[in-house]
Order: C-alpha cells, then sequence, then structure tokens
C-alpha cells in the first residue's frame, strides 16, 4: 500500500506491522466502528476500512499528521473521519468496537514535557509511559460492549505495568503478538542512557515489541 509520509509524521515501521497483522485477526462484527489512535500517516486506519469496518476514525495531536492521514484516506478511495486532538478526549461520549492504539512510547531523557515537533512521534517521558499510562485508565471510557483495544509498544516500557494498568480498568489483557527487532535511530542514540536506568540490558541490541489484546467483559 502506498502511502504519503511527510517529514514529521511517523511513518510505518515494525510496530506498525505487528499491529497490522493483530488487526487482520480480528472479526469485526457487522458495521464495526474502529478507532486508530495515533494514526500518524493513517495506514492502520485504511487497514481497518480495508478490513472491513463500517466506520473508522482517526486522531492524531499532529496537524500534519490529520492532513496526511485525510490525504492516505482518499488516495485509498476510502471514508475516514480524521480528527485533530489529545488521545481520546476528540471522542469523548462516543464508543467503538475496536480501537488501534499505537501511541509514543520511547523512554526520553528529555525533561520537556510534552514533547514538541517531531519527538511527538515518538517521546514518551523517562518511562516511556507518558501516553500509555492516560490510555490505559481510560481506554475502556470509548469502548463499546465487548469492544476491542489492540495497542502496541516497546517491552522497554513496561509490558507488565500496562497488563497492570488494563486489569484494574476492567479489561481482560494479555499479550497476543511479539517480535524481536534491531533498535531504531531514536532507541540506539540514547543506548546509553537506557542501560544506565536498567532499561536496556548491557549488549543488548535488540527489543521487543508486543500486541495486548484488551477486552471489555
Amino acid at each position: 500500500m502506498w502511502l504519503l509520509t511527510p517529514p514529521g509524521v511517523y511513518a510505518p515501521n515494525a510496530d506498525t506491522r505487528l499491529l497490522a497483522a493483530a488487526l487482520r485477526r480480528e472479526r469485526l462484527p457487522p458495521s464495526a466502528r474502529v478507532l486508530d489512535l495515533g494514526t500518524g500517516s493513517g495506514v492502520l486506519a485504511v487497514a481497518a476500512a480495508r478490513h472491513g469496518a463500517g466506520h473508522v476514525t482517526a486522531v492524531d495531536v499532529s496537524a500534519r499528521a490529520v492532513l496526511t492521514a485525510r490525504c492516505n484516506g482518499l488516495l485509498a478511495g476510502h471514508r475516514i473521519r480524521v480528527l485533530r486532538g489529545d488521545l481520546l478526549a476528540p471522542v469523548a461520549g462516543e464508543r467503538f468496537d475496536l480501537v488501534l492504539a499505537n501511541p509514543p512510547y520511547v523512554p526520553a531523557p528529555s525533561a520537556r514535557n510534552p514533547p514538541r515537533g517531531s519527538a511527538r512521534t515518538h517521546d514518551a517521558g523517562e518511562d516511556g509511559r507518558l501516553l500509555l499510562d492516560r490510555l490505559c485508565a481510560g481506554v475502556a471510557a470509548v469502548l463499546a460492549p465487548s469492544g476491542v483495544l489492540l495497542l502496541v509498544h516497546s517491552g522497554l516500557s513496561g509490558t507488565d505495568d500496562t497488563l497492570k494498568l488494563l486489569a484494574d480498568a476492567g479489561l481482560r489483557a494479555d499479550v497476543t503478538h511479539r517480535a524481536h527487532v534491531p533498535l531504531g535511530p531514536v532507541t540506539r542514540s540514547r543506548a546509553g542512557w537506557l542501560r544506565a536506568r536498567g532499561l536496556l540490558e548491557p549488549g543488548r541490541e535488540t527489543e521487543e515489541l508486543v500486541v495486548i489484546r484488551a477486552q471489555r467483559v
């Protein structure tokens, strides 16, 4: 699938492909409503439409990403509603059968909170959980009965923490997909800092990506 990915917009990567694989395994109900959080280029929103979703909404805080996702939806021949805003705020009060989320999750030494510019596509606080914790706490409110969250992030950001927070929110959560991939350019550039904090083992040049499936019960 050919997509526009201008500078400053998160381009599809290994985490995108892992989440797309998880999406393909989901059986969507008729006229399913799907939400794609942190849509970036809109690739997962388009994939959801191709997978049979009846209504697809995409959200991103970046104006450039919103414009890009709208363009890519049109180029792919799918009607996708793309909203600009902070995480779940633009869809407060709505309910979705499936929520896809690939939020920023890379631990960052910068004290700047929240990050600005292109750093918003990856930096997520010193523990990588700047958005993950908020998402885990709030996602149940936008899930329809039996609705599902598919969330991808790095093991460096605390897989067990995510599972616990989702369970605390009343969701049944499990890791369904794992992949070990080489450290990306951003993570590799701060490997020394990650090792000093105990987040990355000495000599390790890979990280584990996980997809967590959480269902409202």
